[in-house]
């Protein structure tokens, strides 16, 4: 899970206090590492603030800034004559020789979500003195930053926040006493930008993305793991942000390449950006927008209001989103000692026993402002790191990880009554069944779309590896489609939209469960999958650890979660009588759940021992959640299965249902690959 994903990593680093209005979180110090840094976004810009108080640094993103261009087609074409020899060997349990075959089933590495670059403050003080009652804090019930501190005797704020209605960045920095602010701006990026000034006091940074960013865990001798071009004639995105600078008073004037402004009271900065993005089937460079016009079109409006106006709007636009929803669990013991704790000092408490309910009702609420700020109805859907990222070549790529990250993101979408947040990701879906399409012809000649464990902007739809570099444990899982269709369903399940489903989900669903039916191969007197892979698991046999198998747990609580979906789909649009009844009888076939002889509900077709009884992913209780094949009502056994399952997975002494909540352990989790 990417591993338990990056959002919540970043959630339990730093913690929170409570409530829909007024909720904070608040530190007595700035940022030192990124995962400290406050995130704000508008589901377009991200931007990070770490609140120094000599140097500022915010770490901005664009949500379409990706390397290379549309996927190729035909990167494997002997792909597919592997898969028969897959399984033949699999059916005699010559697991080794499955596991070198997979390898040859594998395409290209998924692309890199690029950050954009550094806004860099640099303040200038009279004395070296050190501040005091220094607070920096993120409002989620505003989605605004700030910083604020006192050095030599005056009292300094910074306040930032990305506004959705007007797509821009805004940073105001004011002082209490006249004229006392001397800062110096600059524009950074690792993307071999140009920097030009406007006037004297507006930036303009151009870049240009790479054609091929490998992603940090694949490293091959000889081979530049950055191609900044393609030979093949389609090169990357171009980008422009645009920085502007409006002091109250004093002088601004460009030095070096920086803004410098002197003898401010109150300065408002604003930044815009864009990048020639053109759709995933479109080379961004030849084929791409005018990221100039955009980006210097958004200034130009921007400025047409005035600061205060600008973030009312924010405000406005903000809450019609975030107040939609309340949860308020009560504290009746320590409410005045827990909202007087620094937000890390709370969360340490917390972590050791601390009784604070609020605390734990911010979890909902701090998961919905992220939504919110990394997922715009018309952007690119959240990313394995929402829409923030420094990293050029980014933990994991920070891509599409569908095998549960990106499903993970929209889970609030819906239940979170942010439905028109969830359209980036069914309009991602919609152009990965397209790549998928073609995915499922080439590579295992089956009718429908298929998608595995990685995508990207560009709507990846093959197993990654680099034409056999990426190991199958989970290069090579063949439900991302599947999965991804729930969320079809999903959106129709709470919006009751028929024309939705009718012309948008149902035909990609059905699809989805075409390439499932030709997928399922009998055995026994059942049908399974073969190969088959749990991310991102292994177990033992004969001495060996084993990823590829047949008929895993989670591919087929996946695949009768996506055939009862159809089939309550195509009754509702009373369409397909034919093909539901092939669904309701390949449903009575599969494989069935078993429990292990710990009372564990099995991962595999077999008892094996796992490798790590620890793992971090609990791929097969899908059934259980999000799918809804297990449940204490209906399967009583299966729930207690479930059930032993968690407890098996547990550390040594933790309580069920505690592990994630467990900032060690959770930060452990994104140190492991």
């Amino acid at each position: 899970m990417k591993r338990i994903f990056l959002w919540i990593g970043m959630l339990l680093s730093i913690g929170f206090t409570y409530a829909q209005r007024d909720a904070k979180l608040w530190y007595e110090n700035p940022a030192n590492e990124w995962v400290e840094a406050l995130p704000v976004g508008n589901g377009k810009i991200g931007a990070m603030l770490f609140g120094g108080v000599e140097e500022e640094l915010i770490q901005l993103n664009e949500t379409t800034l990706w390397s290379g261009g549309p996927r190729k087609d035909h990167v494997n074409p002997e792909a597919h004559k592997f898969l028969k020899p897959i399984r033949e060997a699999l059916a005699r349990k010559d697991y080794e020789q499955a596991q070198e075959l997979t390898r040859k089933m594998q395409g290209h590495y998924s692309e890199s979500f690029l950050p954009l670059g550094d806004l860099r403050i640099r303040q200038s003080f009279k004395s070296g003195n050190k501040s005091k009652r220094y607070v920096r804090d993120l409002d989620i019930s505003k989605a605004i930053a700030s910083v604020a501190y006192e050095m030599d005797g005056v009292k300094y704020t910074r306040e930032v926040f990305v506004s959705r209605p007007d797509q821009v960045l805004v940073v105001k920095i004011k002082a209490n006493k006249p004229q006392t602010i001397a800062l110096d701006i600059a524009l950074k990026s690792q993307l071999r930008p140009t920097v030009t000034a406007v006037g004297n006091d507006q930036l303009l940074m151009q870049a240009k993305a790479p054609a091929r960013v490998d992603p940090p865990y694949y490293n091959q001798q000889g081979r530049d793991p950055i191609a900044w071009e393609d030979v093949s004639g389609c090169n990357g995105m171009r980008v422009q942000s645009v920085l502007k600078a409006i002091p109250t008073d004093g002088t601004v004037a460009v030095v070096d390449g920086q803004l410098h402004i002197e003898g401010a009271t109150e300065v408002v900065l604003y930044l815009t950006a864009a990048t020639s993005f053109n759709g995933y089937d479109k080379c961004p460079d030849k084929d791409g927008l005018d990221e100039k016009a955009i980006s210097s079109d958004l200034m130009a409006r921007a400025l047409t209001k005035s600061y205060e106006q600008i973030r009312q709007d924010h405000i406005a636009s903000y809450r019609t989103l975030f107040d939609r929803v309340a949860l308020d669990l009560k504290d009746s013991v320590n409410t005045e000692v827990n909202d007087k704790l620094p937000s890390d000092l709370r969360l340490k408490v917390y972590s050791y026993g601390n009784y604070d309910p609020k605390l734990e009702a911010f979890f909902f609420q701090y998961g919905r402002y992220l939504l919110i700020s990394a997922s715009n109805a018309t952007g690119a859907p959240a990313n394995l790191q929402g829409i923030w990222n420094k990293e050029f070549r980014a933990p994991w790529s920070s891509n599409y990880t569908i095998n549960i990250n990106t499903q993970m993101n929209y889970w609030p979408a819906e239940s979170g009554n942010l439905s028109e947040l969830h359209r980036p990701l069914l309009n991602f879906i919609a152009n990965l069944s397209n790549t998928g399409k073609r995915t499922a012809k080439e590579y295992y000649r089956a009718d429908g779309w298929v998608a595995h464990h990685n995508s990207d902007i560009w709507a990846l739809s093959n197993a990654v590896g680099d034409v056999g570099g990426g190991d199958p444990l989970w290069a090579n899982w063949y439900m991302g489609a599947a999965w991804l269709s729930q969320h079809l369903w999903e959106h129709y399940a709470f919006t009751g939209d028929k024309k939705y489903l009718r012309k948008e989900a149902y035909p990609i669903m059905k699809d989805a469960a075409r390439f499932c039916v030709d997928w399922l191969i009998a055995k026994d007197g059942y049908l399974i999958t073969s190969p088959s892979t749990t991310p991102e698991n292994l177990f033992y046999f004969q001495g060996k650890q084993v990823s590829v198998s047949e008929g895993t747990t989670m591919d087929l609580a996946i695949i009768r979660d996506l055939f009862s979906n159809v089939m309550e789909a195509a009754k509702v649009l009373q369409v397909d009588q034919k093909f539901v009844r092939t669904l309701s009888d390949k449903l009575a076939k599969l494989y069935p759940y078993q429990i292990g002889e710990k009372g564990q509900l099995q991962e595999w077709m077999e008892d094996y021992q796992e490798v790590d009884p620890q793992h971090r992913h609990l791929s097969h209780l899908f059934g259980l959640h999000p799918g809804r094949s297990i449940s204490p009502l209906t399967t009583p056994d299966l729930a207690r299965a479930a059930e032993k399952s968690f407890a098996l997975r547990a550390l040594v002494g933790a309580k069920v249902g505690r592990l994630i909540l467990q900032p060690d352990y959770t930060m452990a989790i994104m140190r492991t690959k």
